[in-house]
């Protein structure tokens, strides 16, 4: 029997709906929740998701000030922009847009930025909440996974879960929200051996590593939850995701597509983030 699509723009779109209502809740209070995206230099797929993200904003009621800088810009400056941006009351979330020119450095940057205000959830001391099982704001891709499998009602407590990559923005943090949730966890990267026999064992299987078509039907346990983060643009211009979509649909129980799968559940977990750094700031209780 073909997988249940895990259809993840409907899933946005109702969680957006209840954002825009706490939206709506800070402005009767006369605040606007307010989010800085910084984007640096003309990268193409950067200006796509800086879009994306302003219009999700708007559609919640969320402030959006995305700020262009050039490829040339220094570091100084940038760090300047950060301690700026830190001070400003009508801002709550900042997120600097990656990736960043090769001069600049991203770890540096990003422990510029307040971690009150770090939506993306990349900063040190963030993360380290996250590790610690404390309050934390979450990464938001990771998070928006998390959703994702809450959403198909399916348990995670007691399951195997594989997690294929381990970058700081995904895989990391995606093990240890699946901790969390009290799944067994094996983290997988570009050294594991035996990564079919690891693969096969899965009952929830998350990819993240930006090769397309890496994982195949015969790699996938019969009714998985798989979920597809990766985001790869074709020579013909077609994107597609880590996982063969309709070998792995022929096996899995539940799986994402790419499109329309994890995507729109990082915006939308980057609008919560938003919110929750201004309930926060603005000491509201919700």
């Amino acid at each position: 029997m073909p997988a249940q699509i895990i259809e993840g723009k409907v899933i946005a779109k109702t969680l957006r709906t209840k954002i825009k209502k706490r939206v709506d809740f800070f402005k009767a209070k006369g605040i606007v929740p307010g989010l800085a995206v910084v984007l640096v230099g003309e990268d193409p797929a950067s200006q796509i998701y800086v879009k994306n993200k302003a219009q999700a904003c708007q559609e919640c009621g969320i402030k959006s000030e995305v700020i262009k800088l050039p490829s040339t810009i220094q570091e100084k400056v940038l760090l300047t922009l950060m301690e700026k941006l830190n001070k400003r009351r009508d801002i709550h979330g900042i997120l600097v847009q990656l990736p960043l020119p090769q001069h600049l450095s991203a770890e540096v940057i990003i422990e510029a930025i307040n971690p009150a205000k770090d939506v993306d959830g990349l900063h040190p001391v963030n993360m380290g909440k996250l590790l610690a099982g404390n309050p934390a704001l979450i990464p938001c891709t990771p998070y928006g996974c998390l959703k994702l499998i809450q959403s198909t009602g399916c348990a995670v407590s007691g399951k195997k879960a594989v997690v294929i990559g381990r970058s700081n923005l995904v895989g990391k943090p995606m093990a240890v929200l699946l901790l969390r949730e009290n799944a067994t966890v094996t983290a997988c990267h570009s050294y594991t051996q035996d990564l079919v026999e690891i693969t096969r064992s899965a009952d929830i299987l998350v990819v993240a590593v930006g090769k397309p078509g890496l994982i195949t039907g015969e790699m996938i346990k019969s009714g998985a939850l798989v979920l597809d983060v990766g985001m790869n643009r074709l020579p013909t211009g077609k994107l597609t995701g880590d996982v063969d979509f309709s070998s792995a649909a022929e096996i899995a129980g539940w799986i994402t597509p790419v499109p329309g799968g994890v995507g729109p559940l990082t915006i939308t977990m980057l609008l919560e983030n938003t919110l929750e750094a201004a309930y926060e700031q603005e000491d509201i209780l919700h």
